[in-house]
């Protein structure tokens, strides 16, 4: 029987998070640590792998699992943009109004 790995639980400040997150969440992706941050000292929120938390909530609701696979069938049909897509073209909307110069 192998013994089971220990699982580690890090608690960080929101601030020191922020300024590591893409390790934050490279340890947490590949490492499959678990983070609890901290504001002023009180915990409010957790990072986990993506992966798990879809186990979790599927298990929490079976109803979220068709949520989840219509959105892995979105991805592999080709209907999801990169956030870094949307984020970096300007919108129609916000193209079409044009400021008016103050007096």
């Amino acid at each position: 029987m192998r013994k089971q790995a220990a699982i580690l639980v890090s608690r960080l400040p929101i601030s020191q998070a922020r300024v590591n997150l893409g390790q934050v969440a490279k340890r947490a992706h590949v490492g499959g640590e678990y983070f609890i941050l901290e504001k002023d000292g009180i915990p409010v929120i957790g990072i986990m792998d993506a992966g798990e938390l879809e186990d979790y909530l599927e298990l929490r609701d079976p109803k979220i699992s068709r949520q989840i696979e219509q959105s892995n069938a979105d991805i592999k049909a080709g209907r999801v943009q990169l956030a870094a897509t949307l984020l970096s073209t300007p919108s129609k909307r916000a193209s079409a109004k044009t400021p008016r110069p103050r007096k």
